[in-house]
């Protein structure tokens, strides 16, 4: 996870700033707690080593032992992991650590879900770049949890000539000729199509990866024939879990889910000190 340490630091500075002031006030004196976290609800776990940074970030001493993995599934009552430490250590770390557990496995449970409902197709599931602002790298990782893969990681490492770019360039074959042109051999160009019409000029044009943006289900399986092999296949607009397994059986390759990381469910997980 890209800058993870960066990301925890800027979490915990945005939560305690320059004290937790409940905790200075009413835990006067030093002492050592038991604390656990546990699963409310059935999930996919994903973040456990986050949470773990988020703890000794805070304070070094604090004993953390995991119960689970990433990638297992949990039931509600599974208790994720136990800890040990100062109380006032343990409280201050507690929102940002459960921020970043729920959301997490929110991503990896919903993507859980896209891929049971894809199941037996060749259709991958994909991320999109719609992702929480600062926290792409971890919601991306809960995503390869869940089952799912990584659309590029953003600007700078994969060309996906979209509407704006095609008419700025003046056509599909342009754009595409421009790209190949300025890119190395190695990277691949993918190009947003709306009708039949494009998805024909994009193969034309060379393109590696063609993106069926918006299509009903009669023209995607028109594209797929169409396109016979010669470039990969992505479904992309207005997907969900009622029509992914519908748009899988047109024969896509990819089909790409913006909802996995901007529309997810942050999971119900709780942190109780021992006694609580």
């Amino acid at each position: 996870m890209t800058g993870l340490d960066r990301i925890i630091e800027n979490a915990l500075e945005e939560d305690i700033h320059t004290g937790d002031i409940t905790t200075l006030a009413v835990v006067r004196e030093r002492h050592e707690a038991r604390a656990r976290l546990t699963a409310k609800e059935p999930l996919i776990l994903a973040g456990i080593e986050v949470a773990v940074r988020v703890f000794r970030m805070v304070d070094p001493r604090i004993a953390f032992t995991p119960r689970f993995s990433d990638g297992d599934k949990l039931q509600g009552g599974d208790v994720i992991a136990e800890m040990l430490g100062d109380t006032a250590s343990l409280l201050q770390g507690e929102r940002v650590a459960l921020n970043f557990l729920q959301r997490m496995c929110g991503v990896a449970t919903l993507t859980g879900q896209f891929m049971t409902a894809v199941k037996g197709t060749k259709a991958r599931i994909v991320d999109t770049r719609k992702t929480t602002p600062g926290l792409r790298s971890v919601e991306k990782y809960a995503v390869r949890v869940g089952g799912g893969n990584n659309h590029r990681s953003g600007l700078y490492d994969g060309v996906l000539i979209k509407e704006n770019h095609i008419t700025a360039a003046g056509g599909i074959g342009i754009a595409i000729a421009r790209a190949r042109d300025y890119i190395p051999h190695t990277m691949k160009i993918e190009v947003e199509t709306e009708t039949l019409a494009e998805v024909a000029e994009a193969l034309e044009a060379g393109a590696d990866i063609i993106m069926l943006d918006n299509m009903d289900l009669a023209a995607m399986r028109e594209a797929v024939a169409m396109i016979a092999g010669r470039a990969l296949v992505e479904a992309s607009g207005g997907v969900n879990l009622e029509t992914v397994r519908e748009i899988a059986e047109t024969g896509v390759d990819i089909i790409s889910v913006g909802a996995l990381t901007h529309s997810c469910r942050s999971m119900d997980i709780s942190m109780l000190l021992e006694g609580s």
